[in-house]
């Protein structure tokens, strides 16, 4: 008997030290962990000020999965502990030290970080509310989230994978608001841009939505895509459908640092200023500056070795500036370096499309050209007629122009000092060798427009991963593209609202709005020898084709040719 007891004794002690797992066998649990209560009472009303911790049970053994990413708690609370870290618990206990606010509603919204342990099922947006006060406030804003750059996708295709969180914040209207800190009410949006934010107090707000790159739950001007709404948001019944657009943020004009650069030296700078202004000591007599307004980037040119800076040994070069409401003196060690000469390089590929320019880009500034000994051969033997001139939008860039046939080769010479900048000439002779691309090899887009805006815009082509291939400065209604390589696009146009040359981003700073984007609902497909039609009605965003209709015939401002990439040529919206 004795023998029996210890056996079954045994096999109990044993039951109590297995760890949690898997039962073998059985159907897989599929169900996510249920909520059982909490260390407060049920009604969660009249809650002490003086709580500093909150335990809520579950039925089984869960795990939090990047808590800090998504754990949201309404108004904000200093968290010193959460439970569980690595390990499995059966509760979620969160810890803090400060006091409650009375009369306050709190809510903590868990979104999908609550899952049970074995089998990784998730709770998902889990909300626990409770409140100081003697009732929960149930007031809610509801609405979705949308990127204002982006085309909505449809359902069947699939999202590109970007871990960023969209989050989504209500602040206390008053006469000085700190956006620096965490908004009173947040949340995150869903995959699909679906938000809510709960058990809110009637009162007066500013909303305020941004992509947090860096997961600090505050917005950070010029990093950060933004949507807000200019007036505030009296709150006195709950609201449903309130959309919010999110679009890039303008960055504050600061210094950023200067460079020895090939000719001289750069200053650079963060944001878009209208004008930049330097000043210069003794060191430097003879020098010349080139800006282009709301550029990143200003340039000093000189001849160091006429000036003697930099030659054997650093110089250290004050240099006053000032960008709009900076300014400031910086401090360069200029070294000359021999080897920065003068260059030229083909600006685009070996095989540019038909009915293209052939250009070139020089790393120093184009004051004049030379061409009476240029030479143009094709196929390396008959010379042939050719146009050399400065791009009136890109003082470092050359355009050669002739009757180029598609499929032939050719051969440029430029002989040496024949390329002139201020204070230098290109150092050697070069010679491009390039051929004209088959038409064949691209299609064609005839795009008209209903409403399309008074003044000049952009449209834009942008590939399947939403980088922008090439864009024209246009304006009108009807507009025809050609020599388009192949692929699958999506369409945009942005507007130059104000006519600065470039298109403004949102400043929340100053409660202004970005510049006006449109983007066409469907992707287009582009194949070679193909012409396609399309009709986009900004108005209403329809593609559809009406069956009368008589379109302006107002002439775009450039040429047909669209093959320049996005980083060249001064016709693109800096800002992206």
């Amino acid at each position: 008997m004795k023998h029996l007891i210890l056996f079954f004794g045994l096999l109990l002690t044993l039951g109590s030290c297995a760890r949690v797992g898997t039962p073998l066998g059985g159907d897989k649990d599929s169900l996510a962990p249920v909520f059982l209560g909490s260390n407060i009472d049920t009604t969660r009303i009249n809650i002490p000020t003086s709580l500093k911790s909150l335990r809520l049970d579950f039925d089984e053994y869960i795990t939090l999965k990047d808590v800090q990413r998504n754990l949201t708690i309404s108004p904000p609370l200093k968290v010193k502990k959460i439970l569980p870290s690595m390990l499995g618990n059966k509760y979620v206990l969160i810890e803090w030290d400060e006091a409650l606010l009375e009369n306050t509603t709190y809510n903590l919204n868990f979104g999908n970080a609550i899952a049970d342990l074995n089998e990784n099922n998730v709770l998902s947006y889990f909300n626990f509310a409770f409140s100081t006060g003697d009732y929960l406030d149930e007031t809610y804003i509801s609405g979705t989230l949308r990127d204002g750059m982006l085309r909505v996708r449809g359902e069947d295709e699939l999202l590109p994978e970007k871990k960023v969180d969209y989050v989504i914040g209500l602040y206390q209207e008053k006469d000085t608001i700190d956006y620096r800190t965490k908004p009173y009410y947040i949340t995150k949006a869903d995959p699909d841009g679906y938000y809510e934010l709960n058990y809110l107090t009637p009162g007066s707000y500013r909303i305020l939505a941004f992509e947090d790159e860096n997961q600090n739950s505050v917005f950070d001007q010029g990093i950060e895509k933004v949507g807000f709404l200019k007036e505030p948001i009296v709150l006195e019944q709950s609201i449903s459908g309130l959309p919010i657009a999110l679009y890039p943020s303008k960055k504050q004009v600061k210094y950023l640092e200067s460079k020895e650069t090939p000719g001289g030296f750069t200053l650079y700078f963060e944001g878009q200023s209208e004008s930049v202004e330097v000043t210069l000591g003794d060191q430097i007599k003879d020098y010349k500056v080139t800006y282009k307004p709301y550029s990143d980037s200003l340039h000093v040119w000189f001849d160091a070795r006429k000036e003697e800076i930099g030659i054997t040994q650093s110089e250290n070069l004050k240099i006053g500036y000032q960008a709009q409401d900076k300014s400031g003196e910086a401090s360069l060690f200029y070294r000359l370096n021999a080897q920065n000469d003068m260059t030229l390089t083909n600006a685009k590929s070996n095989v540019i499309a038909p009915n293209s320019a052939f250009e070139i880009l020089s790393n120093y500034p184009i004051d004049t050209i030379s061409t009476q000994n240029w030479s143009l051969k094709i196929d390396s033997l008959t010379s042939l007629e050719f146009k050399a001139a400065l791009d009136k939008a890109e003082p470092k860039k050359l355009r050669i122009e002739a009757d180029f046939e598609s499929g032939k080769k050719y051969a440029l010479t430029i002989p040496k000092a024949t390329v002139h900048s201020y204070y230098t000439a290109n150092e050697k002779s070069y010679q491009f060798n390039f051929e004209i691309d088959k038409v064949e090899n691209f299609g064609t887009l005839e795009l008209d427009l209903v409403g399309a805006p008074e003044g000049p815009f952009w449209i834009q082509f942008l590939d399947q991963s939403e980088s922008v291939k090439f864009q024209r400065l246009t304006q009108g209604t009807q507009h025809r593209f050609t020599e388009i390589p192949p692929a699958t696009y999506q369409l945009r146009i942005l507007v130059d609202q104000n006519q600065n040359g470039i298109w403004d981003a949102a400043d929340f700073s100053a409660l202004q709005f970005a510049e006006p984007v449109y983007v066409f609902p469907k992707l287009i497909e582009i194949r070679g020898l193909w012409e396609n039609r399309e009709h986009w009605n900004l108005e209403t965003g329809s593609t559809e084709t009406p069956r009368l209709e008589t379109p302006s015939q107002v002439e775009p401002i450039v040429s047909d040719s669209l093959n320049v990439p996005q980083n060249q040529g001064d016709q693109e919206p800096r800002p992206l």
